[in-house]
């Protein structure tokens, strides 16, 4: 294999397709024991009595833990002001009390020697409830006019408030979007080992630090006394971004019956225990000059959090920066429901708004009788209207030019209902996307041996995108070393702290610590090199890093090319056996950039008219995401946004029936996502230019901007098609028929 390959297979992905990944729930110790979840079946209430008797005396029970018998944690004693605080604010920490705050909440864990039994047993346990009338409906909690207050909260306005009523041109629209819920392959589940004062956690977590801190508080141990391991993730999404109540009650359990414990929640579980995307209800309205510039934007958000804490993103936030408009107006509000609580989801707030901001941009252009591309390039931004300073980098212009050739936009014919292949609507449609992009801290130790062999290691977690593969293409181009010849070892809370794996920030602040960690290398290098007689001259003394070029494994000379030396003769010369360095990359906080990465999305559908069935025909999705480290990964994380956009447009849906605030589609016979017959090809583009100023490699994170507009372009192509505006999503048949 080359130094420098153009692309690089995925280096984890033997160890997946043969079965030799180890994910968190498939370790194996003796002795060990199997925890299931019990779940309340009220949504709102106490508990009056809870009957684990028959649970107790079943076939191979070792124990049922609850709020009746949980031992004295730390991390569970009252803030000397906890009386005083509001529920909110309180949160919710499992089997602490008999307080019931949503359906599905788990009130006990049964242990036995095999996870048949200890489901069987789990079934055995009954509580009963003192039930209050709960509120799980948006809708009614918008209408009591009672959300969270403070700063956070405040509105937005630049210019005049509400101006777009003043504009010649104007549009008001409400957009809904449901609850949409976590669906990895991996259900959440871990192996859980206690040894003395210490504990193992085999987590499926994307925080390797935050899970270890987390549970460090419950216990009032030192966080070093938790060892956190996930080695592999399958899929997350957001999901694995906080420590679940699972998780710390399988800890609490391990350590009460002294053995080894695993834990895993079931699919009906997933939809309770670890967060999803909170519901939305949107307006955006919008005035515009007959000439098509924005004159006035009003942007106004409603979503939900749960009772007992508080979740808020950022969803009117692109609004304010996305397009040149002298007067925007944006409030976002938060109402407390006696729900779970909601968490990020992939693009978490801007996946939200910017399908409410990109529809509404096509209705503008529709009203304005203008070309919906056309209409945003007059209202392109070239610098960030929000905090009036540069963008670090923008080159969504191209995005656009790309993507608007490849899909053959010009030779659309742009009146609404106008296209048709067979019997088949024919639309188009685009929506755009972005997403904050900068450069958190990371660490990273290298150990470079005499034999060649480089290793990194750094404490972060893979949960799908291929950091493990995109980092050592990165390492191998910046420390000249082939990459069969590089080893990063990732996954494990005792190697150097890493970033967590959220937020689009991995590659970002990992490959700048691989890029800073390459330069502090090469220095070491310089210093060894200098004991070595091969390159003895007069001034080899004075030489540093800029009198050496690193090349094809190779030290050289700058002003003596014939002069070079292999990196591993440097060290045999020089008589060392290894180099070793930790790399510590700080976070770097832009005041003069507003750093950005950027997406298109162009699509075609086919609607049929009797049947109201929406498919994808045609998918384009173009990315400035600055420098791209490693295309095939990234083209896989493109792939997998826009396959989750399909399932946001056409099909996902969370359904609570109010009555009881219990979620009726927990499962996947109801709760619909793509299957391959659901997914055309999907071509994926890149601008690829670097971003001069984020970080050193130029790259901007792409995984969550790769979901944001994609929704937007689904329902603007669905309206070319048919003439009917859906602002409701899913996009239905029973809605178009």
């Amino acid at each position: 294999m080359g130094f420098f390959p153009e692309e690089l297979d995925r280096v984890d992905a033997r160890a997946k397709v043969t079965g030799m990944a180890q994910f968190s729930y498939e370790y194996d110790f003796p002795g060990l024991a199997y925890g299931v979840m019990v779940s309340s079946t009220i949504t709102k209430g106490i508990i009056l009595a809870l009957e684990t008797k028959a649970a107790e005396r079943a076939p191979g029970v070792v124990a049922v833990i609850s709020h009746l018998n949980v031992p004295k944690l730390k991390g569970y004693e009252p803030a000397p002001d906890a009386d005083k605080q509001p529920a909110i604010r309180k949160g919710f920490k499992v089997f602490s009390d008999n307080i019931i705050r949503f359906n599905g909440q788990p009130i006990a864990i049964v242990v036995a020697d095999t996870f048949e039994r200890a489901t069987y047993a789990a079934s055995l346990v009954k509580a009963q409830y003192q039930k209050e009338e709960p509120q799980t409906d948006l809708h009614k909690a918008i209408k009591s006019g009672a959300p969270l207050d403070g700063p956070s909260y405040k509105d937005y306005v630049r210019g005049d408030a509400d101006a777009w009523k003043n504009a010649p041109v104007k549009i008001e629209a409400e957009y809904e979007m449901p609850y949409e819920v976590h669906s990895p392959m991996e259900m959440h589940g871990l192996t859980v080992k206690w040894e003395g004062e210490k504990v193992t956690v085999y987590e499926k977590t994307q925080t390797l630090y935050g899970t270890q801190g987390s549970i460090a508080r419950v216990f009032g141990i030192p966080p070093a006394s938790v060892h956190v391991i996930t080695k592999f993730v399958g899929g997350a999404f957001g999901s694995a971004g906080s420590t679940w109540p699972h998780s710390i009650a399988a800890v609490i359990a391990a350590k009460q019956i002294a053995r080894p414990l695993k834990v895993s929640l079931t699919r009906e579980q997933m939809f309770t225990m670890v967060g999803y995307r909170p519901k939305a209800i949107q307006k955006i309205s919008m005035g515009a000059t007959p000439d098509g510039k924005l004159f006035g934007i009003t942007h106004e958000a409603n979503a939900m959090t749960a009772t007992y804490g508080e979740f808020r993103e950022g969803i009117t936030n692109t609004t304010r920066s996305l397009y040149a408009c002298p007067n925007v107006t944006t409030r976002y509000k938060v109402f407390p429901l006696d729900l779970s609580l909601p968490t990020y989801m992939r693009g978490p707030g801007e996946t939200t708004g910017m399908y409410a901001l990109e529809c509404a941009m096509d209705e503008m252009a529709h009203a304005l009788h203008i070309d919906p591309l056309e209409f945003r390039l007059i209202n392109y931004a070239e610098t960030d209207p929000e905090r009036n300073r540069p963008f670090s980098s923008k080159f969504l212009r191209e995005a656009y030019q790309i993507g608007a050739e490849s899909i053959g936009w010009k030779t659309r014919n742009p009146a609404v209902a106008s296209m048709k292949e067979g019997d088949w609507q024919v639309g188009y449609g685009m929506g755009s996307g972005v997403f904050s992009s900068g450069r958190g801290a990371a660490k990273v130790g290298v150990k470079f041996i005499d034999d060649g062999t480089l290793i990194l290691q750094s404490g972060v977690t893979d949960m799908g995108p291929g950091t493990t593969t995109s980092m050592t293409k990165l390492a191998s181009e910046t420390f000249g070393i082939p990459v069969n010849k590089i080893k990063f070892e990732i996954g494990d809370s005792d190697l150097p702290a890493g970033p967590g794996q959220f937020g689009s920030q991995t590659t970002s602040a990992l490959g700048s610590a691989v890029s800073d960690a390459s330069v502090s290398w090469r220095k070491k290098m310089v210093e060894i090199a200098k004991q070595s007689s091969f390159f003895h001259t007069e001034k080899i003394h004075e030489a540093d890093l800029k009198d050496f070029l690193f090349e094809n494994g190779n030290m050289v000379l700058a002003q003596e090319p014939d002069k070079k030396l292999s990196y591993t003769d440097v060290l045999k010369y020089a008589n060392v056996q290894k180099v070793e360095l930790l790399e510590d990359s700080q976070r770097v906080t832009q005041d003069k950039y507003t750093t950005y990465a950027y997406a298109v999305h162009f699509v075609k559908v086919l609607v049929h008219p009797a049947t109201g069935v929406v498919k994808m025909d045609k998918i384009v999705a173009v990315v400035d995401g600055g420098k791209i480290v490693s295309e095939n990964t990234a083209r896989s994380q493109v792939i997998g946004g826009v396959v989750s956009g399909i399932g946001m447009a056409l099909m996902e849906e969370g359904v609570i029936d109010h009555r009881y605030g219990r979620w009726v589609n927990n499962n996947f016979a109801d709760y619909h996502v793509p299957v391959q017959a659901d997914v055309p090809h999907i071509e994926v583009l890149f601008v690829n230019k670097p971003d001069p100023i984020v970080n050193p490699i130029g790259s901007k994170g792409i995984g969550e901007v790769t979901m944001v507009g994609f929704a937007s372009a689904v329902a603007n192509a669905v309206f070319h098609a048919t003439g009917k505006r859906v602002r409701e999503l899913p996009i239905t048949p029973d809605k178009l028929i």
